[in-house]
């Protein structure tokens, strides 16, 4: 079997295997949550790696990159030509030029590994392979704006190993997938005993760390009710769709009234603030007098800068604002040239530069709660929203995943926001225009959800949280300090050998 591997490794079907392997991976998460899948991915891309060249490790990482990569996000064509109307080969070159920068990540893990393993011990594997893929997560979550999707602690909230995510985030647990990962490498290459008592470590303390509570309750649960209009993506901005669907929302949040906050999701009416104060006014009365506060996702034109922001308005004793900081690149601003807007102009595509929030705002102050806020896909930044845990005794996301059809994204899109929940050890209400909207405990289950593509209202109640996790406290800096010093010291016991 051993050689039989090797020849697999070797030989011209290694980039095809990596190529379903990373496919494979993507399965991890939701909606389908094999969680087993990544750890086994893992396990058999580096085996191929440790009978590989570098350059043959780079084309494997990058096969698995792409196989990761297509599979889990293959839901940008939609939205780019689907909803976007962009051509289809724009569409294809965007959504794989995404894939391909991703996979090159990849590549060059394979390809470090692969150069630094000459002349290091067999169980070396269990600290330069788990730091440097760790590493190369937390880069690539930032750089250029970052694309922090399918890291692989996501996959892992329903299993032992979400216990690290209170303390070290999900960094943490992609760690912790990443050693059992290289446990089970170093128990196929005969060190049995190590690798076995390794996974049994990582597992035995996830589930011991489940048990420990690093915050606690503040106040009585409090009522909400969410409201998800589910209006189709291609008929929500048309202009004789505008009064329909101020009627559709009125009418379903007067079946929440009561309720002490009522939440709709992100831009949820089609029009601008300034466009639909007398609506709001009238609602506002309306729900006010029966003791709900409204916190709505909506629009609002800036005329002394002229500019449009994505914002979160909250209605209650005063008018509070945030604004969405972390935009989306090519989806509410574009980055490129003056020629391209040009011709994006021609070929009739319509685009808006949105102008992004500052940051250190503060939280929102509404029907008797402090709510940490995020606006759609800036939930996935976990490290931008710890300063506002300080105050922030309940989480909010406000989204629109109706730009993706029936596919994956909104299923991944809530397991990263029942992992931010987890982080913080908030409980989180998350409405969404087309689902899945929800109310998510501080541990990070689900506490009720929504369908999808059907207009609802989800009533449930969320706890005030105060005190820090471990990880609001610290943030990603002890996992990346430990991978960092994982990488110095596999490159000194190299040193050390050869010399």
């Amino acid at each position: 079997m051993s050689d039989r591997f090797a020849g697999w490794a070797m030989g011209r079907s290694a980039p095809g295997l990596s190529l379903l392997l990373g496919a494979f991976c993507a399965l991890s998460f939701a909606p389908h949550s094999w969680w087993p899948l990544s750890i086994l991915s893992l396990t058999a891309l580096w085996g191929l790696w440790s009978r590989q060249s570098r350059s043959q490790a780079a084309v494997c990482g990058l096969a698995f990159g792409v196989g990761l990569f297509t599979a889990g996000t293959y839901w940008t064509y939609t939205a780019v030509h689907g909803f976007g109307g962009a051509p289809v080969a724009l569409s294809l070159f965007l959504s794989g030029a995404l894939v391909l920068v991703m996979a090159l990540y990849y590549a060059l893990v394979g390809a470090l590994y692969v150069g630094l393993r000459r002349r290091a011990p067999r169980w070396d594997c269990l600290i330069f392979l788990p730091a440097t893929w760790v590493l190369m997560e937390w880069f690539r979550g930032w750089f250029l704006t970052g694309f922090p999707w399918l890291a692989l602690g996501y996959g892992q909230l329903d299993t032992p190993l979400a216990g690290y995510a209170p303390v070290l985030g999900v960094y943490g647990v992609s760690l912790a997938v990443c050693v059992v990962a290289a446990s089970l490498l170093l128990a196929l290459q005969g060190q049995r005993l190590l690798g076995g008592l390794v996974v049994i470590a990582v597992y035995a303390i996830g589930a011991i760390l489940q048990q420990v509570s690093f915050v606690h309750p503040s106040g009585a649960p409090v009522s909400v009710a969410i409201v998800q209009g589910a209006v189709p993506q291609d008929e929500k901005w048309q202009a004789t769709n505008q009064i329909p669907t101020q009627r559709l929302y009125a009418r379903l949040s007067a079946t929440a009234f009561g309720s002490r906050i009522i939440l709709w999701p992100e831009a949820a009416l089609p029009q601008l603030y300034h466009e639909v104060v007398p609506f709001l006014a009238d609602f506002y009365a309306n729900a006010h007098a029966q003791g709900s506060d409204l916190v709505l996702g909506l629009l609002r034109y800036d005329p002394d800068t002229d500019s449009i922001r994505n914002g979160l308005l909250a209605l209650g004793d005063d008018e509070q604002w945030y604004y969405k900081r972390h935009l989306v690149p090519f989806g509410e601003y574009f980055p490129v040239p003056d020629f391209l807007r040009s011709w994006m102009r021609i070929q009739n595509m319509t685009f808006v530069d949105l102008a992004p929030g500052h940051s250190g705002q503060p939280p929102l102050t509404v029907g008797g709660l402090r709510l940490g806020e995020t606006i759609c896909y800036e939930d996935s930044y976990g490290a931008e929203q710890l300063a506002i845990l300080t105050q922030a005794n309940v989480l909010v996301n406000v989204s629109n995943d109706a730009w993706y059809g029936d596919s994956s994204a909104a299923h991944e899109h809530l397991e990263i926001t029942r992992m931010r929940a987890l982080e913080a050890g908030r409980y989180m209400m998350r409405a969404t225009n087309n689902g899945i909207s929800a109310i998510i405990a501080n541990d990070g289950h689900l506490v009720a959800r929504s369908a999808q593509f059907v207009p609802q209202v989800l009533k449930g109640e969320v706890i005030p949280f105060e005190g820090l996790t471990l990880y609001a406290r610290w943030g990603n800096y002890p996992v990346l300090l430990s991978c960092f010093a994982g990488l110095l010291l596999s490159i000194a016991l190299r040193w050390l050998q050869r010399a």
